[in-house]
């Protein structure tokens, strides 16, 4: 019993190291097939405006209701401490370090990168990537760079977005609401949100998590079953192995960043 505790551990062990492999064979594959994609920008445009305009309705409703809460639970916080003047640098804080990327990545896995999966399996199981093979068109080049890059690029506008909505919420709640001191919301959000170790920290982790879902995303569509099974069990996948991508490159950026 217990020799085949260990053959099996030992089996998906290799098979982890194997996928892994590949996964990273794929990606630098993918990026050199992503040199003369720049001559062809409007590949990427189209791109961004499928997968970034169509998630920004989801995106900014989410930002304005999380920037809602931050506000109650904010307030009630501080209230206890007399310091409900620092609202709004818990707000901004708590948005541009953490949950506006975090939290707009998880959005971008659930709504575009479910997409991106499933249009992929389903040009895969009509075999259109082999038919742009048969014509000496690299799918990797035509298909998969583009949408790649556009997804990297989407990401990080998008969880700025959800930031800036969440800021609004969060003075709705605290100044138009609740009765927080305005000039004391923003100037304390002003003085204590630091361009370079907040905000850019906070984008440096959206375009890294936009480089983990995008890629995530197109390779569970590009390696799934020819079948409609196969697209469906491919886009669940995405949906959860992007999402702990996500909380774990999180915690490890997070530990880099802010540990001084």
């Amino acid at each position: 019993m217990i020799l085949n505790w260990i053959e099996a551990l030992g089996r998906w062990v290799r098979e982890l190291i194997s996928g892994v492999g590949f996964a990273a064979n794929a990606f630098f594959a993918l990026l050199r097939a992503s040199g003369g994609l720049w001559r062809r920008p409007r590949l990427i445009t189209d791109q961004i405006h499928f997968i970034g305009n169509y998630s920004l309705v989801i995106i900014a409703v989410s930002g304005l209701f999380v920037g809602f809460v931050l506000g109650l639970q904010g307030f009630y916080t501080l209230n206890k401490y007399g310091s409900e003047q620092a609202l709004g640098l818990l707000v901004a804080l708590s948005l541009t370090r953490e949950l506006g990327p975090v939290v707009t990545a998880l959005l971008f896995a659930g709504r575009a990168g479910t997409s991106l999966t499933a249009e992929i399996g389903l040009m895969k199981a009509g075999e259109q990537l082999a038919a742009m093979e048969m014509m000496a068109v690299n799918p990797l080049q035509r298909v998969i760079a583009p949408r790649f890059w556009a997804g990297v690029i989407a990401m990080p506008v998008l969880a700025a977005i959800f930031s800036a909505v969440g800021i609004f919420g969060g003075y709705v709640v605290g100044v138009l609401l609740i009765g927080v001191d305005e000039g004391a919301f923003w100037s304390q959000m002003q003085a204590g949100v630091d361009i370079w170790k907040d905000i850019a920290n906070g984008v440096i982790k959206s375009v890294l998590f936009g480089i983990a879902v995008t890629f995530i995303a197109l390779f569970q569509g590009y390696e799934a079953q020819p079948t409609p099974e196969g697209v469906a069990r491919a886009t669940t996948r995405t949906v959860v192995i992007a999402s702990l991508a996500v909380l774990w490159l999180d915690f490890l950026l997070t530990a880099l960043m802010f540990n001084q």
